[in-house]
């Protein structure tokens, strides 16, 4: 009997167990990270020798905002590196400095100019006085389309995975009131917060979403402001906050981490930044971009006028994605946060579809404006 009874209690655990793994096979779903080689790197292929061609990218602050800034300038070092070409990354201290800057080096007539978030008014006057260099332009809002023969700038379109970063907000949010801390209240920044509103509201309608904007003479270039504004929005019952303010968003990323809430970065990378406190990264490729820009200079298929990018051409899209494949938040983030996270994940991968489909359509501030 107790043999018996042994085998059968055996049986019944085998069964159950097996019932249990189905069950579980059967609710989630597969993170594509984990797929077998979406985390394969391409083999170090030699760059080709194409020293004749130069470039100089002026960069309108210095290095190490880990946001955008960051991300033009790996962009200017993967052209050097792959393309052998000769590059020059120009490090400037603010505004006052992005007109000379910029004429400095067209002096040295490199065969591409490239700028990063000057302003388009400075853009367009040494892209008219100079029309035999070549010039692209990146972060520069151009108030009507500029039509040079020498001037070639990308519209990188962000409110598509600003939506997706507003679905995880909306699904993950423990108060029901999120919120959004961007640069400045213009058609640039507000692609990216009226995007992330929709997908909060899609995923969480009952939810409320809180937008703040820093302003003043340096938006980007003030943590210590975003700081304030964030406490604030955290101490009104906000637990999650997309940063939408280059420098500056590392002041919403650091209250966040000093008050137990959570955020949302942006442009780079930023999931490693304050692990477990940060969510996800809504990138914005602008190092896709610029290397395209030198790229086509060495293909000489240059191009002047608009290019326009997002999502499906890989100019935009999440952290989590394949590709980079941040897990951070898995490892470091709270347990209750965590176990939602696949069923967010496959809530974001049907949403992508349906945006790359047309199924959805996301309010878009940059298409408003023009």
């Amino acid at each position: 009997m107790n043999k018996k009874l042994l085998t059968l209690i055996l049986f019944i655990t085998i069964f159950a167990g097996a019932v249990q793994l189905v069950m579980a096979q059967d609710d989630s779903v597969e993170d594509e990270c984990l797929a077998e080689g979406s985390m394969a790197t391409e083999e170090a292929v030699e760059a080709a020798d194409n020293s004749d061609v130069s470039f100089h990218i002026i960069l309108p602050n210095a290095r190490g905002d880990r946001s955008f800034i960051d991300s033009a300038a790996a962009g200017a070092e993967r052209a050097i590196a792959e393309l052998g070409v000769e590059g020059f990354i120009v490090e400037t201290a603010g505004v006052q400095e992005h007109d000379a800057a910029v004429r400095r080096a067209v002096q040295e007539e490199p065969n591409l100019v490239i700028t990063i978030a000057v302003d388009a008014a400075i853009v367009e006057e040494i892209v008219d006085e100079f029309p035999d260099q070549m010039f692209a332009a990146q972060e520069s809002f151009f108030p009507v389309p500029p039509e040079y023969d020498n001037l070639a700038y990308f519209t990188i379109n962000t409110h598509e995975n600003s939506y997706l970063a507003g679905i995880a907000a909306g699904m993950l949010s423990r108060t029901g009131k999120v919120g959004v801390v961007g640069g400045g209240d213009f058609p640039g920044i507000n692609q990216f917060v009226y995007g992330y509103e929709e997908g909060v509201v899609a995923a969480c309608p009952d939810c409320e979403v809180v937008v703040s904007y820093i302003g003043g003479s340096n938006p980007f270039s003030d943590p210590v402001r975003a700081k304030e504004i964030a406490l604030g929005m955290y101490e009104d019952d906000v637990d999650i906050i997309y940063q939408v303010a280059g420098r500056s968003g590392e002041g919403v990323l650091e209250a966040a981490s000093e008050t137990g809430n959570f955020a949302i970065g942006v442009d780079s990378n930023q999931d490693d930044t304050y692990p477990g406190t940060v969510i996800v990264s809504a990138m914005k490729r602008v190092d896709n971009a610029v290397f395209s820009f030198v790229e086509s200079v060495v293909n000489d298929s240059f191009t002047t006028g608009e290019t326009v990018g997002g999502m499906a051409e890989g100019f935009a899209g999440l952290s989590w994605d394949v590709g980079v494949c941040s897990r951070t938040f898995d490892e470091y983030g709270p347990e209750d946060m965590v176990e939602k996270l696949p069923e967010v994940r496959a809530a974001i991968a049907t949403a992508r579809e349906q945006i790359l489909a047309g199924e959805i359509e996301v309010r878009n501030a940059l298409a408003e404006a023009s």
